[in-house]
């Protein structure tokens, strides 16, 4: 069998032809077709990296201010539960030392308005004690009750001991001023007469006397001068009487009543 070589070599060259053509115009656009997409697809995963990572690292941001956040606001939360009860408790202490002090002014004002009752009941009681003596005497000693107060008040006077004596004398030679006799009564002429007498007796010289009504003297004459006072009054009995009913009421003890009218009937001051 003869080669044809002719044959042969136009094969070759158009094959030759045919790689060059493939290589030329197929084989290097499909491979920069390739490299491209591999290209794109790497410069994609790179960005898809990147935006993983920048996910990842946003979403550990947000957890951490997240986490702050909670903190934040558990400490608020806290620091709100604790005003309200500071400020709850500082209202409750308001509120009772508010209540306290009402209760205490009210305390005072029902101990005043007992004191100003019991008072008045006691002057009353005074009083009428007072014109029920004064009308028992005249009835039935025949002499009115400023008679037996000035008897009284005179005995008194001529009662009085050394030292009482002498310290009443020195306040009369120390000052020109008269010595004040009061009474809850206008002193008859009688009666006055008997006083100013009764003091020339006991004091050298003449002791002026300015005489005084004063309805606080209840049932009683007073005599005071320089800070000097002889008394005898029927309210000294009844305020004996009146601490005697106070410890019945409130339950303290037994009342004296073993007191003497000597102890009661007045004072040298």
């Amino acid at each position: 069998m003869l080669i044809d070589w002719f044959t042969v070599g136009a094969q070759v060259i158009n094959f030759a032809i045919l790689v060059w053509l493939l290589k030329r115009f197929l084989y290097k656009p499909i491979l920069a077709a390739v490299d491209a997409r591999e290209a794109r697809i790497a410069a994609e995963r790179a960005a898809a990296d990147a935006q993983k990572a920048a996910a990842q690292s946003e979403r550990a941001e947000f957890e951490r201010r997240n986490a702050e956040f909670d903190q934040q606001r558990a400490a608020l939360m806290t620091q709100a539960v604790e005003k309200a009860r500071s400020e709850g408790q500082r209202l409750l202490d308001q509120a009772r030392a508010a209540a306290e002090t009402l209760a205490a002014k009210r305390a005072t004002a029902l101990r005043a308005e007992s004191a100003g009752l019991y008072e008045s009941l006691a002057k009353r009681t005074q009083q009428e004690v007072f014109a029920i003596a004064r009308k028992t005497l005249t009835d039935l000693a025949g002499s009115s009750l400023e008679d037996r107060m000035c008897e009284a008040f005179l005995a008194r006077l001529s009662a009085l001991d050394a030292n009482a004596k002498q310290a009443l004398g020195k306040s009369l030679q120390a000052s020109a001023e008269p010595a004040l006799v009061r009474s809850a009564f206008e002193l008859p002429a009688g009666a006055r007469a008997a006083i100013q007498k009764a003091l020339s007796d006991s004091f050298p010289g003449v002791v002026p006397v300015r005489f005084e009504t004063a309805p606080d003297v209840i049932c009683g004459v007073e005599l005071t001068h320089n800070g000097q006072k002889i008394g005898w009054s029927i309210a000294e009995y009844l305020g004996a009487m009146e601490k005697d009913v106070a410890t019945l009421v409130d339950g303290r003890g037994e009342p004296a009543t073993k007191r003497t009218s000597e102890h009661a009937a007045g004072a040298v001051a």
